[in-house]
């Protein structure tokens, strides 16, 4: 036994013995032999003797490293705060007194690593878990020679290896510390990679700086080198340095624990006064070959990685979000499967009468009232059905002003009972979305299309920002919006396809066809996609890629014979952008307009008493109590009023209110009339940025005052519409101000935008300073065009007269002569009547 350990808290321990330990002082050629030992000296700590960071050695000592003691591996484990895990290990393995077994402790090893004929003398033996490791301190005679011990050391190791537990395939090794170790318990894990510095021996001398080869001789013997890496020839760093990359991180430790603190003499290339090798770790980053192929050719990388995201997301996310746009379009999380169930038809029952679940009392639903109106448009909502079980690949639109009711007419009579498969696209939404991410989630959200990772679209925005900057070209990671909402649309025709194609049975007598034949065949098997809103703003910006996208989406369903598709629309200009679309097709049109006077009244007349329905209902023994609309005596003049109102159904409803809150007919008009002169006044009188000048819109206005329908052409012949007339007509038809009729395919007559519109101008008409003050603005307007004329016939009569035979072109002078004082005259005509508007505008208010 070499001896038992000492141990002391917070220290690391140390195996020692006497100076008069029974081995006793041993010669090169007397065996030692090995008794019971006696503990002398005081454990050192973690830090080295007195916690300097070294061991002390005196004349006739030395010091051996063995390696592959302890593992490596668990170093990240001295990193955990409040764990002494060297002390803990080396107390465990302390205690093991096995040297024939594979796991023994660090004493045991010793004592089987050191034969018995060696002349040295074991002091002490310290333990390293750092560096896997231990050292061993002994003692010798002077005619000894170090080296020969290393050599007889070594031979004997490989002849009679001793291979560790946990590393059985390579051996303990023994090595000559040359060095001055240095004992340190810093947070440093050892490293393939060693920091070589070359130090002086003494400040006032200097320092050799080694060459590869010399660096090669001294580390080669502690383990294979990858290479040699020295200092840039251009560095400034001191000291001056080299690094050393090892095979392993155990040939580097076992490097650094012998040569650390060696003084390399002048014999060996340490220069006149020597050089001191000062080793420390250096951390380094595992390079693989694959790794740096990847780096160094971006262009080839990055379209890769593009590519194998782009098939892994079409892979996972794609037929989840097929599957959350067909539930979408089938509501298979409703109620829609359970409707043949009495619970439901019981529930839907009570909500539909208009149960209120909290008081339990009825409350007629005022769409009831408009009944009367879908009875009267029986025959559109037959025609439209009719459209929905033919074969034809052909758009169907259903055009009409605000509040004319194509939504409900569409939704709630035509498609109702016989096609519960319908996705409705309110393009509204989408085109009211500010910004790309909030474009596309809207678009999403139309359909149902889940996941949708629209923040993304940022992201990959900068990645390709910053590949621009190195590469030179787009990863290809960001889309467009415009390919953002061809993912969505396409999606949502792949689902259409599978909910239509869901309907084909196997005992179907048309089983055998294909897909695209069977779709053609069973047209009514088809879901119905409805396009609400359609051409919704689309004077703005963007707006025509968004509607595009759309038209383009529409007729792929249309001509697969996929789904049949209704837009819904206010713009009378509808066929331009479906057109592009569509080219060879004539579309199947339904104009709704507004409704009939004698309509009108029922509607009007059925709100007000859809209150009254639950009196009929009460007992016979009761007295019924007379309806709404046979005890108001003010309702005499309800024919008056609709002639006023007309038949827009939001007016209709606007004035049923109304009168339902007490007003008379008479006075409700009224306020919906003044309601919409400040309308009127607001949008297109006072606010100039728009497509057309509030002189322009006066001139409307006060013509349509005075006669209900005027020329198309005749608005055109006027001076205020004589540059880009037609283009002015057009934006105030789109803004809803004026209609425009056509005959024979070309526009005839111009007509109020809505019914009230036409009481409205008139209501402005009759203010005296408004009309005054535009007037006045036109008058200007008329009054600078004629001296623009003036100035361009004066500088025409400049130029005629400097010409030679000025006497030849009489004619010409003539004529212009005449413009100008058919201008002039105009101008003393414009500035007579602006005389009397002025003298208005400063009398009243």
């Amino acid at each position: 036994m070499l001896g038992r350990p000492v141990f002391r808290p917070g220290g690391l321990t140390r195996y020692s013995r006497l100076a008069s330990s029974p081995w006793p002082a041993t010669t090169a050629l007397r065996p030692r032999t090995p008794i019971s030992p006696i503990l002398s000296r005081t454990a050192a700590s973690e830090a080295g003797e007195d916690d300097s960071g070294h061991i002390k050695t005196e004349r006739n000592e030395g010091i051996f490293f063995l390696d592959n003691v302890f593992p490596l591996k668990f170093q990240w484990l001295s990193r955990i705060p409040l764990l002494n895990w060297e002390q803990q290990a080396i107390n465990a393995m302390s205690r093991i007194d096995q040297p024939n077994a594979a796991f023994a402790s660090p004493l045991s090893i010793v004592h089987r690593a050191f034969p018995e004929t060696l002349p040295v003398k074991i002091t002490e033996v310290l333990p390293r878990i750092r560096e896997g490791g231990a050292f061993v301190k002994f003692s010798h005679d002077a005619n000894i020679d170090v080296f020969e011990l290393e050599g007889t050391l070594r031979k004997y190791m490989q002849e009679k290896p001793i291979r560790p537990w946990f590393n059985p395939l390579r051996r303990v090794r023994a090595f000559l510390v040359r060095g001055q170790p240095w004992i340190e318990d810093l947070y440093r894990l050892p490293s393939s990679r060693i920091r070589v510095e070359f130090l002086p021996t003494s400040p006032e001398a200097s320092a050799a700086e080694l060459t590869q080869e010399q660096i090669f001789t001294l580390f080669r013997k502690y383990g294979k080198l990858f290479n040699i890496e020295p200092q840039p020839s251009d560095s400034k760093v001191l000291p001056k340095y080299a690094l050393v990359d090892f095979e392993r991180a155990r040939f580097a430790t076992m490097a650094k624990a012998c040569l650390h603190g060696f003084v390399l003499p002048e014999s060996e290339g340490g220069g006149k006064t020597g050089t001191v090798l000062n080793l420390k770790y250096e951390s380094q980053r595992k390079s693989y070959w694959w790794w740096d192929w990847m780096t160094n050719h971006p262009r080839i990388v990055l379209p890769l990685l593009v590519a194998l995201f782009s098939a892994t997301a079409v892979a996972v996310f794609d037929p989840i979000r097929i599957f959350s746009i067909k539930t979408h379009i089938t509501h298979a999380f409703g109620l829609g499967d359970y409707k043949d169930y009495t619970v439901v038809k019981f529930l839907k029952k009570w909500i539909m009468r208009g149960y209120d679940a909290i008081t339990l009392r009825k409350r007629r639903a005022e769409d009831d009232s408009f009944r009367i109106l879908w009875e009267d448009r029986q025959e559109t909502v037959e025609q439209l059905k009719t459209w929905l079980i033919e074969t034809a690949d052909t758009f169907i639109v259903v055009q009409g002003p605000r509040g004319a009711g194509k939504k409900e007419l569409v939704l709630d009579y035509v498609l109702n009972d016989n096609h519960q498969q319908k996705i409705v696209v309110d393009c509204k939404k989408i085109q009211e979305a500010r910004g790309d991410s909030a474009t596309i989630t809207a678009a999403a959200a139309e359909v149902g299309y889940r996941p949708i990772f629209s923040w993304m679209n940022s992201i990959s925005s900068m990645i390709d920002l910053a590949a621009m900057g190195t590469i030179g070209t787009k990863t290809g990671f960001s889309e467009t919006l415009d390919q953002q909402l061809s993912k969505i649309w396409n999606n949502t025709a792949t689902a259409l396809k599978e909910v239509a194609l869901s309907h084909r049975k196997s005992d179907d007598k048309d089983a055998n066809l294909g897909d695209d034949d069977w779709l053609e065949a069973h047209p009514e098997c088809r879901p119905v996609v409805v396009v609400d809103n359609f051409l919704h703003k689309s004077n703005e910006t963007g707006a025509d890629m968004v509607y595009d996208k759309i038209s383009e989406w529409a007729a792929r369903l249309t001509t697969s014979n996929i789904a049949h598709v209704i837009f819904l629309t206010t713009d009378v200009s509808f066929s331009k952008s479906l057109s592009k679309a569509l080219p060879d097709r004539v579309f199947r049109t339904v104009t709704l307009g507004d409704c009939t006077p004698e309509v009108a009244k029922k509607m009007v007349l059925r709100h007000l008493d859809a209150d009254g329905d639950d009196h009929d209902k009460k007992d016979d023994s009761e007295e019924k109590k007379p309806r709404p609309s046979e005890s108001r005596a003010d309702l005499d003049e309800l024919d008056s009023v609709i002639q006023v109102l007309g038949g827009r159904l939001t007016d209709l409803e606007f004035l049923a209110r109304r009168i339902k809150a007490g007003e008379s007919p008479g006075s409700a008009v009224q306020q919906i009339t003044e309601q919409s002169a400040s309308e009127i006044l607001k949008m297109y009188l006072l606010d100039a940025d728009k497509n057309w000048s509030p002189q322009q819109a006066w001139i409307l206005i006060r013509d349509l005052a005075n006669n209900e329908k005027i020329r198309y052409n005749e608005v055109l012949l006027n001076d205020a519409f004589s540059s880009k007339g037609e283009e002015v007509l057009q934006a105030l038809e789109q803004a809803e101000l004026i209609t425009i009729t056509s005959q024979n395919g070309r526009p005839n007559a111009i007509k109020p935008g809505k019914p009230i519109y036409q009481a409205a101008f008139e209501y402005l008409r009759e203010d005296d300073v408004l009309r005054a003050r535009f007037e006045l603005a036109v008058l200007t307007d008329l009054a600078a065009k004629e001296a623009k004329t003036i100035d361009k016939c004066e500088a025409e009569l400049r130029i005629l007269a400097e010409l030679p035979n000025a006497s030849d072109l009489k004619p010409r002078v003539f004529y212009l002569l005449q413009k100008v004082l058919a201008s002039q005259q105009a101008i003393e005509k414009y500035e007579a009547k602006s005389g009397g508007y002025k003298k208005i505008l400063k009398e009243k208010y």
